[in-house]
């Protein structure tokens, strides 16, 4: 009986040994500067434009699909600025590969969507704050979702994915990472 009775709390443990919801990347660490590689190339940055390789741990139970940012909050635009912007991820994926950001290269899940920047086109766009600002945030995100597909395409605003986004969020998970020029 007490064997029995190990094996049952044994299983109710389970979760809380599992640990957070958590994001990793080989390429972007949290704290640290975005290598080159990952930063856009134009506007007088000329980096490699190529989205981390990213992937994630331990989402909340009822995840049915995530959905990922690149988010710029010290843009001086008053807003912010969006980098990336895919969703529709379905709840089996748990890593993206580098590139999957690079919308022709076609690495990302066939059921995701890659939706505008604010560069004005679809999938990755590296940082490139103004020369002289202070090193910008650029907050790596994925979100646990309720839903199977938020409802949109790939032209809507990146505002508007995440409002999407919020309304249907379990959990998230973030890298932090820095960059200037």
């Amino acid at each position: 009986m007490r064997v029995i009775l190990g094996f049952v709390l044994c299983l109710f443990s389970l979760p809380a040994l599992a640990g957070a919801f958590s994001l990793s990347s080989p390429q972007v660490a949290n704290g640290t500067y975005v290598p080159n590689q990952q930063v856009y190339s134009g506007f007088g940055c000329t980096g490699g434009n190529t989205s981390p390789a990213l992937s994630w741990l331990n989402p909340p139970a009822g995840t049915k699909s995530f959905a990922i940012t690149v988010y710029d909050p010290d843009a001086p635009t008053g807003s912010g600025w969006w980098h990336w912007v895919i969703f529709n991820i379905p709840a089996t994926v748990t890593s993206l590969p580098a590139g999957a950001g690079n919308v022709d290269a076609q690495l990302a899940p066939a059921d995701a969507v890659q939706s505008r920047n604010d560069y004005g086109t679809t999938g990755y766009g590296g940082p490139c704050p103004p020369v002289g600002d202070t090193p910008h945030r650029y907050l790596f995100t994925v979100y646990a979702l309720n839903v199977d597909k938020l409802p949109l395409t790939s032209d809507a605003m990146p505002e508007m994915v995440g409002y999407s986004i919020h309304q249907h969020m379990l959990g998230s998970a973030q890298i932090s990472a820095l960059y200037g020029r």
